[in-house]
């Protein structure tokens, strides 16, 4: 990026700022004014340079056709009038690269400027050398600004031993001019830094924005895919429990057939509404949608209860001090979906005749949930070799428990005789 080169950025910034009515309309016009001219700037750059040029160059020759430079000049002026003229052109026309090219630029007028001090002409052109100063002051590092201003005083100090009348004058007017431009040259060229520093810190914010939105775009996606699973996953397969249990009492006793099929209704108007209450919240254009807390420990028995209907006995045990109360929320929310997975694991895989015991065992520090059945066969060696598909639960169970610094264990029991489920989760503000 070029040095007189201004960011789009802070413009749109400010344009927001004029919407809010803090930017005087004066400061707005001149704002705007000169936002036009560096846009055209950008667009055009040597449009802008040679007009630069053209009117130092102007002003230069003006001043040698109406004898202005004489009213500057010594005495004893050693220069004829063409020497003068060559002079204002030589430090009007290199103007045309000085911001591609400064220090070659004032390379360039440090022989014309040491002619000038030493025939004492002192055309006012000369001052045009601060100009590339200027913009070395803008894009070159502090040794090469201090290069350039030797070499602008230097043709001045030497020509005190050529004209020693009026000597300290020169010097003095030469050094105050290289001082003005050098702060200013400063002044501009912090305020540049500081503003690109804060457009690239905006650009970066923006970035990390767009990161986090992302990020947890797919952090959201992953508790949806989890939350569809547990209630999709465990409700089917009570329901297919329960079918398959009414097919079977429907040839030999119709009246336990349909206590199935009713409890296969209420396990899916149940299932429904869970899923209509999940799509409902990340709908938009239902801002009504029901929002009912999540499950806690409390469903905890008619989770049971259904998972008994479908034919798989259950006995849930309790052990220790604590309750229910003692976890938050999101602990209870998931030592219920470690459960109702691994039920619901016992009713798709195992295979004989099967049962499951649900033991939660309360300490100080840790509540222990144990899950285990009687089932048998081959259909559990999907879950032991975590296929991709089967082994989605037992990822999605050790997912939940790691969040809230916990572990998770599952695999057949000893001498093939079931399957186990081990939960350890920490309670509220304990660290393992």
């Amino acid at each position: 990026m070029r040095s007189d080169q201004v960011s789009t950025p802070p413009r749109d910034l400010d344009r927001v700022r004029d919407t809010e009515g803090t930017v005087p309309p004066l400061t707005r016009i001149i704002r705007d004014a000169l936002d036009r001219l560096r846009a055209f700037d950008r667009r055009r750059p040597r449009v802008w340079d040679a007009a630069v040029t053209g009117f130092w160059t102007v002003a230069a020759v003006l001043d040698y056709t109406s004898g202005g430079w004489r009213h500057t000049a010594h005495e004893d002026v050693t220069a004829p009038e063409f020497v003068v003229l060559l002079m204002s052109l030589g430090f009007s026309l290199p103007l045309l690269w000085r911001r591609t090219h400064p220090l070659a630029v004032v390379l360039l007028m440090t022989p014309i400027s040491l002619v000038n001090v030493w025939t004492g002409a002192v055309v006012q052109a000369s001052l045009l050398q601060l100009i590339p100063v200027f913009q070395i002051v803008l894009r070159s590092s502090f040794r090469t600004v201090g290069a350039a201003a030797l070499l602008f005083v230097a043709p001045v100090l030497s020509g005190g031993f050529r004209i020693p009348s009026g000597w300290g004058q020169e010097v003095v007017s030469y050094v105050w001019g290289l001082v003005f431009v050098v702060l200013l040259g400063i002044a501009v060229r912090t305020r540049r830094e500081y503003t690109e520093t804060l457009v690239e810190r905006a650009h970066r914010l923006e970035r990390e924005r767009d990161q986090q939105a992302r990020l947890a775009a797919a952090a959201e996606r992953t508790r949806i895919a989890r939350e569809m699973h547990d209630i999709i996953g465990h409700n089917l397969s009570v329901i297919t429990g329960l079918a398959d249990g009414g097919a079977y009492a429907a040839r030999k006793n119709p009246e336990r057939a349909g206590q199935a099929l009713e409890a296969i209704g209420t396990t899916s108007r149940q299932a429904l509404s869970e899923l209509r209450r999940l799509l409902g919240v990340l709908r938009d254009d239902h801002p009504d949608a029901e929002r009912a807390p999540q499950p806690t420990l409390d469903e905890l028995t008619p989770l049971i209860e259904r998972v008994r209907r479908a034919g798989l006995p259950v006995d849930l045990e309790l052990n220790g001090e604590g309750t229910a109360r003692s976890l938050t929320p999101g602990r209870q929310l998931t030592v219920y979906r470690v459960i109702q997975e691994a039920l619901t694991n016992t009713l798709k895989h195992a295979t004989g005749p099967t049962s499951a015991t649900v033991t939660l065992t309360y300490s100080p520090t840790h509540l222990d949930a144990r899950i285990t059945d009687t089932g048998t066969g081959a259909a559990r060696t999907a879950e032991t070799e975590e296929a991709p598909l089967a082994a989605q639960g037992i990822m999605g169970m050790r997912e939940r428990a790691a969040l809230y610094d916990g572990t998770l264990a599952a695999g057949p029991m000893p001498e093939d005789t079931g399957w186990q489920v081990q939960l350890r989760l920490p309670l509220e503000d304990t660290h393992q």
